[in-house]
C-alpha cells in the first residue's frame, strides 16, 4: 500500500480538517517534523520553573502556618491556609488551561505527526506529580523533557527524563540513598530505592523480559543515587547521596572514583544503544501507530534503522512511514479519548477564538470531565506503564457511552452553526467513508444528531 493523505492525517496525525490540508507526502511530513516547533511557540505551556516558584511559595506558607499554630495565632493560620489554597487553585486552573493548549496544538497544527509523537513518548515515559502543586506539573515535564527530542536521539530524551524533577519525585529517586554514601551512613532508615532503575530497564529501554537481572536493577539503582531534586535549586546531583565505587550494569562497569553525573549519563547512552532497546521501542511505536499486532517485517525494519542511526528517532519514524505495512486500509487502532476529542474539534473546525475564550472551568467541562468519563483522566495515568494500547481497554460500555454523549451534545454547545452532516462525513472521514455513516448522516433528524452520529461512528473512533 502506498502513501495516502487521508491515512496520513488520521493514523499518523491529529485528524482531518476542512481548513487545513492533509499531508501531501512522507517527505513533507518529515520536513515539518524536522523543522521548527510552530505549535509550541504559538500555544505555550507553563514552564516547570514557574511551577517551582509556586512550589516554594507554598512550602514557605506551610512553614509560616506551622509557626503560627505553635504560637496559637488562629487569625494568621486562617490567612496562611487561604493563601495555600489559592496557590493550589491557581495550579489546578493552569492544568486545565494546559489541556486547552494541548488540544489547540492538535486541532490547529499542520504538523500532526509531531503532536502524536509527543503524546506517544510522554506516555512511554509516564510521570506524574504525587502531591501538592507538583500534581499539576506534567505538562511542563512533557514540554521540557519530551517534546524537544521527538525528532532527535532517543538517548537525549532518556537523559532529559532521568534528570527531570517530576520523574525523580514520581518514582522516589529523589530520596534514594546509597547504603554506603555519606548521607546513607547517617540515615539508615531511608536506604536505596530501585523504582527508577527498574522502570528504566523494564519500561523505558530493554522492555519486559529483557536481558537484565535483579542484580542489574540493584547496580543501576546504586549508580542512580545522587540524582535528586531540591525545591530551591531544581534538579541536582548530590555526591553525598551517591553510592561510592563502581557499578556493573549488563556487564559494563561505570564509575569507580568520586560519584559523577557523567557516569549515570554514560549508562543511559549504553542502554539507549542496546539492540533490545531498539526492538522494544520499534515494536511499541508500531503498535501505537499501526496495529496492536504489527507486521513483523515493519518492526524489524524500524529496529535495523534504529541501530544503524544510533537511535535517531527522526530516521526511525521515517522507516515506519516508508514501510508499506503502515498504510493498510484497515483502521486497526481505537483512538484514546484525548485523540478522539482533539480530532473531533479539528474536524469541526472550531475557531481559535472560541478556545481562547474558555476559562479553566470551560476546559474542564468540555474536555477534562468527558475524558475522565471515557476512561482517560488528564494527566492522571494508571501507573508508570502509561495508558493501555489494547483496544479492549477502551471499548467498554462506560467508555463508549461517554464518547456518544460527548459527540451528541458538545459540538452544538461550542459552535454557533454546525456543518451539514452530509458534507461532514467526508470532512471527518475522507473519501472512503463507509456508506453506513453516509446513510446515518442523511437520515438524522437534526444537524446536531447527524454530527453526533458521524463522530460516534466506529469509523471515526479508529485510525
Amino acid at each position: 500500500m502506498a502513501f495516502d493523505p487521508t491515512i496520513a492525517a488520521i493514523r499518523f496525525g491529529t485528524g482531518l480538517s476542512p481548513d487545513l490540508p492533509p499531508p501531501a507526502s512522507v517527505d513533507g511530513m518529515m520536513q515539518a517534523l524536522a523543522g521548527p516547533d510552530v505549535m509550541a511557540e504559538r500555544y505555550p505551556i507553563r514552564s516547570f520553573e514557574d511551577v517551582r516558584v509556586d512550589l516554594n511559595a507554598v512550602r514557605d506558607l506551610v512553614r509560616e502556618r506551622r509557626v503560627a499554630r505553635e504560637a496559637n495565632d488562629a487569625d494568621a493560620v486562617a490567612v496562611l491556609a487561604k493563601q495555600v489554597r489559592q496557590l493550589r487553585g491557581k495550579a489546578r486552573m493552569a492544568q486545565m488551561l494546559n489541556l486547552r493548549q494541548a488540544v489547540l496544538r492538535g486541532a490547529m497544527t499542520e504538523d500532526g505527526l509531531r503532536e502524536r509523537l509527543t503524546y506517544f513518548w510522554a506516555d512511554h515515559f509516564t510521570a506524574k506529580g504525587k502531591q501538592g502543586i507538583m500534581k499539576f506539573s506534567t505538562s511542563a515535564y512533557v514540554t521540557e523533557s519530551i517534546r524537544p527530542h521527538v525528532a532527535g536521539r532517543f538517548a537525549d530524551m532518556l537523559r532529559a527524563v532521568v534528570v527531570s524533577p517530576l520523574m525523580l519525585t514520581y518514582l522516589d529517586q529523589n530520596v534514594s540513598l546509597g547504603p554506603n554514601s555519606e548521607t546513607g551512613q547517617r540515615r539508615k532508615k531511608r536506604g536505596l530505592n530501585e523504582n527508577l532503575a527498574r522502570e528504566i530497564l523494564e519500561l523505558h529501554t530493554l522492555g519486559v523480559g529483557g536481558p537484565y537481572s535483579q542484580t542489574d536493577v540493584r547496580e543501576l539503582a546504586e549508580l542512580l543515587t545522587g540524582l535528586t531534586y531540591r525545591h530551591d535549586r531544581g534538579f541536582t546531583f548530590d555526591p553525598k547521596m551517591a553510592e561510592p565505587g563502581a557499578e556493573t550494569v549488563l556487564g559494563v562497569s561505570y564509575g569507580g572514583g568520586a560519584p559523577r553525573l557523567r557516569d549515570v549519563l554514560a549508562a543511559m547512552d549504553d542502554l539507549a544503544r542496546h539492540p533490545e532497546t531498539a526492538r522494544h521501542l520499534s515494536h511499541k511505536l508500531a503498535v501505537h501507530f499501526v496495529s496492536d499486532t504489527p507486521d513483523a517485517d515493519l518492526v524489524a525494519h524500524m529496529t535495523d534503522v534504529y541501530l544503524a542511526s544510533d537511535g535517531d528517532l527522526l530516521q526511525v519514524t521515517r522507516a515506519m512511514l516508508d514501510h508499506p505495512a503502515s498504510w493498510s486500509l484497515q483502521a486497526a487502532n481505537v483512538k484514546l479519548p484525548f485523540d478522539f476529542v482533539t480530532s473531533s474539534l479539528r474536524a469541526l473546525a472550531v475557531p481559535e477564538r472560541r478556545y481562547q475564550g474558555w476559562k479553566w472551568k470551560d476546559a474542564l467541562r468540555i474536555i477534562g470531565t468527558p475524558m475522565r468519563v471515557m476512561g482517560q483522566e488528564w494527566e492522571v495515568p494508571l501507573g508508570p506503564d502509561g495508558w493501555p494500547e489494547e483496544d479492549a481497554e477502551w471499548i467498554t460500555p462506560v467508555g463508549i457511552a461517554g464518547r456518544i454523549q460527548w459527540a451528541m451534545t458538545i459540538p452544538d454547545k461550542i459552535l454557533q452553526e454546525l456543518p451539514d452532516p452530509r458534507d461532514f462525513v467526508e470532512t471527518a472521514l475522507g473519501p472512503r467513508a463507509p456508506q453506513a455513516v453516509h446513510f446515518a448522516a442523511q437520515s438524522a433528524e437534526t444537524q446536531a444528531e447527524g454530527i453526533g452520529l458521524v463522530l460516534a461512528s466506529p469509523a471515526f473512533q479508529r485510525r
